[in-house]
């Protein structure tokens, strides 16, 4: 109902959506599993399924359409250019059909749309009736291929080949495939599993383990070769941020449409084909997960690639045609003078390959993953190459890689290599080595599953044993498993495929039951919001990172004392809050542009500070420090009903509701030390501390404010702080008595008070005349003007008294109130008015 305008966009980073074809698997992992087993064992293994589609090439499959043969053909007796037909569908009886196609003959073989069949006519969908045509019946539709959603030409109808068998579902004999296409919702961390291969690579160890049929296979390279001539050098200058570079150059490069089944392939998963270079960089890319470019040599100046840091504020047109200043940490692509791509993350305007292009320079690397992410948010470019990058591609694939696209520009765009590959490979990254004991690994896993288990399931997911005995391992990590570095992950790599369902619960549970100080911190949090709740407000939950531009120029929470983010996801989730004002601000000003101007809100959240004089958190004394607020708004005016009138929000009626809730947790609210609340927020009110430490503040937001955020009506705002708050309610003790037998009785007072006399104090002194009778004070008025002193307010207090045990009499009523007044002339120097 009344959501907050940040809408948390941080969270739509967390996860990718990996679109794979269940037929493309197959190129790799020979297996017989049904879809739906399939999937299952992707869930099994943590490749978490989102959704599954059947995809056929064509719309419904040409569901009813079969071969047919055409037995005569003679001219419609009513028409000039239709044709009567007999045609053989290998069910028995021949079919009449009039047909209008020009070419129509006998002894054709033909694709026939039988009755019940949906073909196209004219852009719409119709669907195939028995029909008279100028009063000749019709019993289906001889078809062209438009009318089938296989072509686009209407000149004729399709004549197949003759050894064509009548009666053969068009679907088999234009060898239509239906394919799958499954979603995944990949998690940041499993990058090994962002391509075809890696998903098969990993549902192979599946397979194997519950002995499954199942190979895996990557296509052979084996027929590479490099080529004469020279090719075009690599000069690498920033190592660390492209610690390996491979290059390939190829001539005679003919760029053109890339096959059939390439393009089949892309468009299964939602890619468009381009060209052929481009298909086959962006194949091998979804096929493997290694990122490929391909660049226009002709474009590359001075022959020769050079990779290195952009010069700060370099001008770079990427290909959107977009005109980028580059930062000095951005490593970029060059040739001789220019940069030619943005590394790792989007290419150059003037680099990308052509129809002109004949010859090309195929990239294959591995970029420094910080690096990459940091460029790709520093321009708010996000692609598929930069997510692969940033989160840890794997570095050993980029000579596979390089001879995969090369093997397949050579078959489909006619090139050859020339010259030697090229690359830059100063130091070996390698793999991660990690000691394992098998107990402790049991241990964390709850289940006795033996050493020949634990060694077979990490073999068929890649790892590689160095050693091994009954007691433990040595192991590589793959390279490609980017987030393995302990035994732990090992043990959670293992679990995946073991399953988790295999681990059993045990016959007995032991636990520990620890103490804790009542009340209990979530209970007190949970009264507290059934309360506000019961009483008409609606929680709200905020981003708790803020646009530093709130605090610009806040005294009360300056910029220097916010938790800064190394690297905000944009400008407005730049700072941690230190306050729930603005962010109930900002809901406030969004409801109200909606047509939303009565609100009751609140929100119970953390706030974070940072302490500028100890930024290194020397000592005792932390640099950051976090702890829950509670926050409460009202604006507007209450809608009228017809047994009450409308009631605009004041600021009484929210300090009622904040009073309300410390009563609830027995605070005495007149131990309060009492201020004014910060000018730079409100435009009045009052801040309650308890002996120096801060309580809430609360009050009419200042104009100053309200205008930042849009809002033209009065809000008032309180925020209260949860550790002051909770340490009153530790204190707090519940006492109950009985019903009172004696009537109570009150007596009021009209007294002159100096100006600084607080009424908390006043009440204190009057509880403490008689704590046996005074059972309560108020205050119901207070006056300054005509008739009181310079320096003196009025104050009308009322007492109400009653004795426990019995009746009070009137002379000691009489008494008690001249004692009360003598204890506020001693105490006060008041007058009795």
């Amino acid at each position: 109902m009344i959501p907050s305008s940040n809408d948390f966009p941080f969270l739509k980073q967390i996860h990718l959506i990996m679109v794979i074809s269940y037929n493309w698997i197959k190129d790799y992992l020979s297996t017989d599993l049904s879809v739906e087993k399939f999937q299952d064992a992707l869930n099994s293994i943590g490749l978490e399924v989102d959704s599954c589609e059947r995809q056929e090439e064509i719309p419904g499959g040409l569901a009813g359409v079969v071969v047919g043969e055409v037995l005569e053909c003679g001219m419609h007796p009513d028409s000039d250019h239709l044709h009567v037909t007999k045609v053989d569908i290998g069910s028995g009886e021949p079919l009449q059909v009039v047909c209008g196609a020009p070419n129509v003959a006998a002894g054709q073989k033909i694709l026939l749309a039988t009755i019940g069949t949906v073909v196209s006519k004219g852009g719409e969908e119709v669907k195939m009736k028995k029909s008279k045509i100028r009063g000749v019946e019709s019993n289906g539709m001889i078809c062209a291929e438009n009318e089938l959603g296989i072509g686009t030409s209407h000149e004729g109808i399709m004549v197949l080949d003759p050894s064509a068998v009548p009666g053969t579902p068009a679907k088999d004999y234009l060898h239509l495939a239906e394919d799958d296409i499954i979603e995944i919702d990949l998690t940041a961390n499993r990058s090994d599993a962002d391509s075809h291969f890696g998903v098969a690579r990993d549902v192979y160890a599946y397979l194997r383990r519950y002995d499954l049929k199942g190979d895996l296979k990557l296509p052979d390279v084996s027929g590479f070769k490099e080529g004469e001539g020279e090719a075009i050098p690599v000069e690498v200058r920033d190592a660390d941020g492209a610690p390996r570079y491979m290059g390939v150059t190829l001539k005679d490069v003919k760029v053109g449409p890339s096959p059939e089944w390439m393009q089949k392939k892309l468009m299964a998963i939602g890619q468009r084909p381009i060209n052929n270079v481009v298909d086959i960089t962006n194949f091998v890319m979804w096929e493997i997960g290694q990122p490929m470019h391909a660049f226009d040599a002709a474009q590359i100046k001075g022959r020769k690639v050079v990779v290195r840091r952009a010069v700060e504020g370099e001008p770079f047109v990427t290909l959107d045609g977009v005109e980028r200043k580059l930062s000095s940490e951005d490593m970029v692509i060059a040739n001789e003078s220019d940069p030619m791509c943005l590394a790792g993350v989007f290419g150059g305007e003037k680099s990308g390959v052509t129809e002109s292009t004949a010859e090309v320079f195929l990239e294959s690397a591995y970029f420094n993953p910080v690096s990459i992410r940091k460029t790709s948010k520093r321009h708010s470019l996000k692609t598929d190459a930069s997510y692969r990058y940033e989160r840890g591609a794997d570095v050993n694939i980029l000579p596979y890689a390089a001879k995969r696209a090369s093997l397949l520009l050579e078959k489909y765009a006619g090139a050859h290599v020339v010259g030697k590959v090229q690359e830059s490979y100063p130091v070996k990254i390698g793999n991660k080595r990690i000691q394992l004991d098998f107990a402790r690994m049991e241990n964390l896993i709850g289940k006795k599953i033996g050493a020949q288990a634990i060694v077979g399931i990490l073999k068929d997911m890649g790892f590689e044993f160095l050693s091994c005995d009954e007691r433990g391992a040595e192991v590589n990590a793959p390279t490609y498993r980017v987030d393995v570095y302990r035994e732990c992950d090992v043990v959670e790599e293992l679990l995946r495929i073991y399953g988790y369902n295999n681990v059993e619960f045990p016959g007995e549970m032991h636990s520990s039951v620890n103490a804790f100080v009542k009340p209990e911190p979530e209970t007190v949090r949970t009264q507290l919001s059934n309360l506000l709740s019961d009483n008409g407000f609606v929680e709200i939950m905020n981003n708790s990172l803020t646009p530093e531009g709130y605090y610009a120029d806040c005294k009360t929470y300056p910029l220097d004392h916010c938790a800064r983010i190394i690297n905000p996801l944009s400008s407005d989730l730049s700072v941690m809050r230190q306050t729930l004002l603005f962010g109930g601000l900002e809901v406030i000003g969004y409801n109200i542009n909606r047509q939303q101007s009565y609100m009751k809100l609140y929100e119970v959240g953390n706030v974070y500070f940072f302490d500028p004089a100890n930024p290194e958190g020397v000592g005792s004394l932390r640099s950051y420090r976090e702890h829950l607020n509670l926050g409460m708004f009202i604006t507007g005016e209450s809608q009228k009903l017809w047994d009450n009138e409308a009631r605009k929000s004041t600021f009484f009626e929210l300090k009622g509701y904040l009073e309300m809730a410390l009563r609830r947790f027995g605070i005495d609210l007149y131990n309060f030390e009492c201020g004014a609340a910060p000018s730079d927020l409100f435009a009045e009110g009052v801040e309650y501390a308890m002996q120096g430490r801060p309580l809430a503040y609360i009050g009419l937001v200042s104009q100053r404010l309200m205008k930042k955020f849009g809002i033209r009506q009065p809000v008032y705002a309180a925020e209260m702080n949860w550790e002051t708050f909770f340490s009153l309610v530790k204190r707090n003790q519940v006492k109950y008595k009985e019903l009172p037998k004696f009537p109570e009785v009150r007596r009021d007072l009209a007294l002159l008070f100096d100006q600084g006399t607080s009424y908390a104090e006043i009440r204190r002194v009057a509880l403490n005349a008689d704590k046996r009778c005074i059972k309560q004070v108020n205050l119901f008025d207070v006056y300054t003007g005509s008739g009181v002193p310079a320096g003196k307010k009025q104050y009308a207090l009322s007492f109400t008294l009653q004795d426990p045990d019995q009746t009070l009499a009137e002379a000691y009523l009489e008494n008690l109130m001249s004692r009360l007044l003598k204890a506020f002339q001693d105490k006060f120097g008041a007058e009795l008015r």
